[in-house]
């Protein structure tokens, strides 16, 4: 555990190869998400295995911060423990954040994107309708005789990621997931590796597309029948393009 910005941070180490790897895993997650793959890795490369502030072991962030505020933790990561020769993985909410920081320093040798949030589409009125419901069904709740339904209606409406978070980091959801980072991405001139689920309903392989005409040095994997987890799901694939991506010469 150590001390990033006055919050307690949770970085799990392993290996000891000349390249260091930071794993930045998804809204909800931890460590945990990234076991198999650190193991793997831990091989070649020195592992560093984070606990985002909010997430796993690490404490959360004094008041709800956005991208940028994540971005500046990895900073202060990468400060403590002097690293360079850095590689980036992260996945979904872990890819926003490495995207935000690779966009701010250019010590990044390579980029991993995994099922990435970061591009914000323009909301269809389905989406406002299911937010109002959802809304709207917790205020009914307040009366006695809904209540014992709260459950069941409100897991029809609103995504999982906010259902589950508490007050405090849906606050942080909120911010997070409405900053548009795809006209920031012609900052990033590291080579960068876009692997996809071609099932994601979360964040669908579209977006791998708009991420690669606006990266300078990018290329798509796609994981056929994989969903949002496309790195669990076809865990030897995946390993397999990730050992031929970082293996090559930037």
């Amino acid at each position: 555990m150590i001390c990033i910005n006055q919050i307690k941070i949770n970085v799990e180490i392993s290996g000891q190869g000349d390249m260091n790897i930071l794993l930045l895993h998804g809204w909800g997650q931890s460590t945990k998400a990234f076991t198999e793959i650190s193991q793997h890795l831990a091989t070649s490369f020195t592992v560093y295995n984070i606990d985002l502030p909010g997430f796993g072991l690490s404490e959360k962030p004094p008041y709800p911060y956005n991208t940028k505020d994540y971005a500046d933790i990895i900073k202060g990561i990468v400060d403590y423990y002097q690293l360079d020769n850095l590689i980036i993985i992260g996945h979904s909410f872990g890819g926003r954040i490495a995207i935000k920081y690779t966009t701010m320093y250019n010590h990044v040798e390579k980029l991993v994107l995994i099922d990435s949030a970061g591009i914000v589409h323009k909301k269809k009125l389905n989406y406002y309708l299911k937010v109002y419901t959802y809304k709207l069904l917790k205020k009914c709740f307040s009366i006695p005789f809904l209540k014992k339904y709260k459950q069941k209606l409100l897991g029809r409406f609103g995504s999982s990621d906010y259902k589950n978070a508490d007050n405090f980091m849906k606050q942080i959801l909120v911010k997070v997931v409405n900053e548009d980072l795809r006209h920031e991405m012609n900052k990033i001139i590291c080579p960068t590796l876009l692997i996809w689920g071609t099932e994601d309903n979360e964040t669908p392989i579209e977006d791998a597309y708009i991420m690669k005409k606006m990266l300078g040095d990018a290329g798509i994997v796609k994981i056929e029948n994989a969903g949002h987890f496309s790195y669990l799901e076809n865990r030897y694939l995946f390993l397999s393009v990730l050992d031929v991506f970082l293996k090559e010469k930037g």
